[in-house]
């Protein structure tokens, strides 16, 4: 269920230890160790990046103090060669490091190895590099400062899957083990302690769920002068379920049914007792068909419907993935590993969510409407981490097969991740295209819950186009439409889109109050869409730069963290471009580094633009 053991791990010959203090091992034994930090760095820095970079952009991001860089970085790459022996390579222009088969990366493994694996990681929650530091590479550092982040985000990630994977072989001591360490790295995840309140309640020791409920309102009331949301508030709540004595496979499907035609027509509660209830009588069954399905209809309403209970419904997810996995039901794994790879998307753990959405393709065999779900879900993973040719190679795949699945909706969604993909690659006629396509496909289905997102942006090129006059209208249909829904994300898109259109007629203080408006409306929920705010928070400082606003350089700062966190490298490069404008030294270096890894026009020009004569190309 995720996390079946990665093949050929006995053979291991090879382990880059890059948490914590950093160490080669050969044969199980200590190998010969680099002996600079420099040195470190490079290796790091070749085992991490998305792209193999030149020598020149290697010699200028780390030594460009040096008397002779490309001196410096040919012996710093002879060190490596040595460190990690006969079976790796490490050559050309640009440089390419290949390591011997089954050698293992700690880093690469926490972000893309199997949860049952990283978890035992020794560097675990520990910082990539730790303790190491460089003179005269401010590049560098920004790139490191960016990586760490990223890593201890990956590192929580991997902690919450353990929990849940354990939690869903009844494994409730070890998942208990797991989720407090999660708590103890990010306390203020209203996710993180509910999580562990649920599962004191489902140990039966009511009075330890109590005391860390009123420890996590304590602590958000003196941290941030809140309470905490309701999904925790929920967890304190949480009951251990009863099984139904007995059911047939007759009522199982009668109340699937009726909880699906529940939350269609917005009774939310009723909904969602006839699907708990299903998975009760499901189990009482034993129909393994049921039981998985059950489970997947119940998540997808806690992740989909009623949105802040992503919670509530990645446990089920888990059991549904156990279930089919152990009685031969691919396609039931594929469901629910597609949806726990959405889970990992709109929170921003995109290492995590490409791995659960690779796994589901592989389940799914080639069936259709399946392989166009996990491949719509995973354009967007790599369209929010600006792998943009990929990220348009698999939404056009994914439009193609919910149209020949009969899944209008499917494509309606795939249709509108490309033309935002066009729309921040700066192809305006191309996202016209996608949006005007993914609106009249939608509303041919009256599938009201997406319209308010491709309608915003559609709004947005309007503007683009000069036609304010229509830019205005589309949006604000887009913002009424989300607020009668109550969706956070579609309100905070909107409401950005609104802001656009008040600085466009001039009114930059209503611009600034919309885009603060519109991030307390997208992260209203413990579950928002992490990207989201990250965009937010980058129109903030575009229009903070242009109009001198003095909040600037903290909305940048929070991007920093954002962006950084989840790997979302455009929004890192923009966040460097903003910290250069703000006289912040070595951003621009690091921005172009970024950004050479990046296909988007848009953002070659800014970074070319903020370029002194001379800087990193």
């Amino acid at each position: 269920m995720g996390h079946e053991r990665e093949p050929g791990r006995d053979d291991v010959s090879l382990v880059v230890q890059l948490l914590g203090q950093p160490a080669i091992t050969r044969d199980g034994d200590e190998a010969y160790q680099p002996r600079s930090r420099k040195t470190w760095c490079v290796l790091a820095y070749l085992l991490l990046c998305q792209r193999p970079p030149t020598r020149a952009q290697l010699s200028s991001l780390l030594f460009s103090g040096a008397d002779d860089p490309a001196r410096a970085l040919r012996w710093s790459l002879t060190e490596i060669r040595r460190a990690l022996g006969p079976g790796a390579t490490v050559d050309g222009d640009p440089v390419v490091l290949r390591l011997p088969d089954h050698a293992v990366v700690d880093a690469s493994l926490l972000t893309r190895g199997a949860w049952l694996e990283a978890v035992d990681l020794p560097g675990l929650g520990l910082d990539l590099l730790e303790g190491t530091s460089v003179r005269d590479a401010p590049g560098y550092d920004a790139w490191l400062l960016a990586q760490q982040s990223h890593l201890r985000a990956a590192g929580e990630a991997v902690l919450h899957e353990a929990a849940l994977g354990s939690m869903a072989v009844c494994q409730l001591d070890t998942a208990l083990r797991h989720a407090t360490r999660l708590v103890t790295l990010d306390p203020l995840d209203e996710g993180h302690q509910a999580l562990l309140i649920r599962l004191y309640r489902m140990t039966g020791d009511d009075d330890a769920a109590a005391r860390q409920l009123a420890s996590v309102r304590e602590l958000f009331d003196r941290e941030l002068g809140v309470e905490p949301g309701d999904v925790v508030e929920r967890a304190g709540r949480a009951g251990r379920q009863d099984s139904a004595t007995a059911a047939d496979t007759a009522s199982v499907d009668a109340l699937l049914e009726a909880g699906s035609a529940a939350i269609s027509a917005g009774a939310h509660d009723a909904g969602m007792a006839a699907l708990t209830a299903a998975v009760a009588q499901a189990d009482a069954t034993g129909d393994a068909v049921r039981r998985v399905a059950a489970r997947v209809a119940l998540a997808e309403t806690c992740i989909h419907a009623l949105r802040g209970l992503d919670e509530e419904g990645l446990p089920r997810l888990f059991e549904a993935d156990r279930i089919a996995h152990d009685h031969g039901l691919r396609q039931g794994v594929a469901d629910a590993r597609s949806e726990l790879g959405y889970v990992d998307f709109l929170r921003g753990r995109y290492d995590r969510a490409e791995r659960w959405l690779g796994e589901a393709l592989v389940y799914a065999g080639g069936a259709v409407a399946p392989t166009a779900r996990a491949l719509a879900y995973l354009g967007s993973v790599v369209s929010d981490q600006a792998d943009y040719p990929r990220a348009v190679g698999l939404l056009a795949e994914s439009v193609a097969l919910a149209e020949e699945a009969g899944e209008p909706r499917r494509a309606a969604y795939a249709l509108s991740m490309l033309g935002r993909v066009a729309m921040l690659r700066g192809d305006t006629a191309e996202a016209a295209t996608q949006l005007d396509r993914s609106i009249a496909v939608a509303e041919a289905d009256r599938w009201l819950a997406l319209l308010p997102w491709p309608q915003a942006l559609r709004g947005e090129l309007h503007l683009l186009a000069g036609d304010r006059d229509a830019g205005a209208a589309m949006i604000e249909q887009a913002f009424a439409r989300a607020c009668q829904l109550g969706d956070p994300c579609w309100e905070g898109t909107a409401t950005r889109a609104r802001a656009l259109v008040a600085e466009d007629a001039g009114d930059a203080d209503e611009a600034f109050r919309l885009l603060g408006e519109a991030r307390v409306r997208a992260n209203r929920l413990a579950d928002p869409y992490v990207w989201l705010d990250g965009h937010l928070l980058d129109t903030l400082c575009t229009l903070g730069r242009r109009h001198g606003h003095p909040d600037t350089r903290a909305w940048a700062e929070a991007l920093r963290g954002v962006a950084a966190r989840g790997g979302m490298r455009e929004l890192v490069v923009r966040c460097a471009l903003h910290r250069a404008a703000l006289g912040e030294p070595g951003e621009a270096d690091a921005a172009a580094v970024i950004a050479a890894e990046i296909d988007n026009p848009v953002l070659a020009r800014l970074v070319e633009a903020a370029l002194p004569v001379g800087g990193t190309t």
